[in-house]
């Protein structure tokens, strides 16, 4: 029996020692730093310029800023603008925004300027989309780019790695949002040796990217709702359905994603595409008014300032049309990510919950929306728990969440994705 116990052999592989792991702190937080600045930079330019166009500029023509006219002429105005640059700045602007997901591929250098311009337009001119993929990709290209040219001897795989966890610590604010995103990404592969030796650089990254935005261009995603005390059977049973609910809002838009896309394509040039898509945007702008413009961060904050200012149907108004708008972004060209967008969709959807029955709770109903919502829209369970979580800052809401996420989840898996193959097929 002895012998046969030490003959077994070991089940994991063994640990890194320090000096693996220590050469690659300095990248890490070189990049770190890099991701964030860029991500700092391409946000503080697109609000100064979204501060001319939606108030210089209508204020000076003594238009209303956001009457039907003006948000008509922005919209398509912004589709016009990033249209010329899909069509004359070299590398187009990056891949169809529609095939890409937040693991993007290491672009050419090229192709990152127009990138970064369309979606620095994007978010100043009124599109529902956010930072998170233009930025990722952009941010990994560079850092490929400059780790290949300047430190040959790291992999390429670690520079994006990298950038990736980077960003997503700057665009959160919190390096744990990288590590669920990487972790999470590190289960579908053979990884040597200790999970949390894989993740040893990418958290210093995260935490540098997290800490410079932090310092420079502070945003929390804490909406400050009123708190929930102990959980009862009722409170489970919104959170359940609320998020269930979410799950399948979103997957409606999912299976509708690859139809409008092949709509938006028949139009064949992105001079078409875009400002057609710009004025169907306009149409769902003003008839969801103006909080369901733009990426969604600081509208949500408008909402959960005031749970009670709006309807149940103006709110199930606003989720509406608010994926209908990420949907119409997503497909006709612009550049730009999902989540930000989909958290004001299961924010509304929570607070309509909360406005249709008064005995749910805005901070169970807002995380149970949101929740569903992006597990329907990413398909990433980490992503959409700690983002769902970190809207409403209650350990004993994480709890509820948990339970919610399993019937949401059973509704998306194995269902097609918000993202598409080059071919136009959804993926799965």
């Amino acid at each position: 029996m002895a012998q046969d116990s030490a003959q077994q052999a070991p089940t994991s592989a063994p640990a890194a020692p320090a000096r693996a792991l220590l050469p690659s702190i300095l990248p890490a937080l070189v990049v770190g730093v890099g991701s964030s600045l860029l991500f700092v930079g391409v946000s503080v330019g697109a609000e100064r310029l979204q501060g001319v166009l939606w108030q210089g500029l209508p204020d000076a023509l003594e238009i209303g800023r956001y009457s039907v006219l003006w948000i008509f002429v922005m919209l398509i105005a912004t589709g016009i603008a990033v249209g010329l640059v899909v069509w004359l700045v070299p590398g187009h602007a990056g891949p169809d925004p529609a095939t890409m997901g937040l693991n993007a591929p290491a672009l050419p250098p090229f192709v990152l300027p127009g990138l970064l311009l369309a979606a620095a337009l994007m978010l100043a001119g009124g599109p529902s989309l956010g930072p998170e993929n233009p930025i990722i990709a952009a941010n990994i290209g560079l850092a490929v780019w400059l780790g290949r040219r300047f430190v040959p001897g790291l992999p390429s795989s670690l520079w994006g790695m990298l950038a990736e966890a980077a960003t997503l610590g700057a665009l959160f604010g919190t390096p744990v949002a990288a590590a669920l995103v990487i972790s999470e990404a590190l289960a579908g592969r053979p990884i040597r040796g200790l999970l949390w030796d894989n993740l040893f650089a990418p958290l210093a990254a995260a935490a540098a990217g997290a800490l410079t935005t932090d310092l420079l261009h502070h945003a929390s995603f804490d909406l400050r709702l009123p708190p929930i005390g102990r959980p009862d059977a009722g409170d489970v049973l919104a959170a359940l359905v609320v998020a269930s609910a979410g799950a399948v809002l979103g997957m409606c838009a999912v299976y509708v994603f690859p139809y409008l896309h092949s709509a938006f394509q028949r139009l064949r040039h992105p001079m078409l595409m875009l400002p057609v898509g710009g004025a169907v945007l306009g149409a769902l702008g003003a008839l969801g008014g103006p909080l369901t413009l733009f990426k969604g961060l600081d509208q949500i904050a408008e909402l959960a300032r005031d749970p009670e200012g709006w309807s149940a149907g103006q709110f199930a108004t606003m989720a509406v049309v608010k994926l209908a708008a990420l949907v119409t972004a997503a497909t006709c060209g612009f550049r730009g990510g999902r989540i930000f967008p989909a958290v004001f969709v299961g924010t509304a959807l929570g607070l309509c919950a909360h406005a249709l029955v008064p005995a749910v709770p805005p901070a169970v109903g807002v995380a149970a929306g949101v929740l569903g919502i992006l597990l329907a829209i990413t398909r990433q369970g980490w992503v959409s728990l700690f983002t769902a979580a970190v809207l409403v800052a209650s350990p004993v809401v994480l709890t509820l969440l948990c339970i919610a996420s399993l019937p949401a989840w059973l509704l998306v898996t194995g269902r097609p994705q918000m993202q598409l193959r080059p071919d136009g097929t959804p993926i799965r």
